[in-house]
């Protein structure tokens, strides 16, 4: 009878770690979606809705990169250093000074 009041005891423990862990995790979702929806604010403060539609397409085939304009142009609000909202022309300007330029690769055959 000792070995079942053990065994109910320790599972019992176990049952209240996994608990804890799913709400820790439940907490961390929501204030990672809380950040997410502060970010998105930001941008819709920043950037023009042209600007915004091409950010989601760069976001769509290139997320780290689109992810790091954004937080640069998130970080230049912040400073107070941009004061207009970033228009398309001007977001194609930024995109295309952080671009790296590519290199031309040719084969040639013998």
């Amino acid at each position: 009878m000792d070995e079942d009041k053990e065994l109910q005891e320790i599972r019992r423990r176990k049952l209240e770690a996994l608990q804890q862990e799913g709400a820790q995790e439940e907490a961390q979702a929501q204030v990672d979606q809380q950040a997410e929806a502060n970010r998105q604010a930001m941008l819709r403060q920043i950037l023009a809705p042209e600007a915004r539609e091409r950010m989601a397409r760069l976001r769509t085939a290139r997320p780290d990169f689109a992810e790091a304009v954004e937080n640069q142009l998130i970080m230049l609000a912040q400073s107070g250093q941009l004061r207009n909202v970033i228009s398309d022309a001007s977001l194609v300007q930024i995109l295309e000074k952080l671009t790296p330029e590519k290199r031309e690769i040719t084969i040639k055959r013998k």
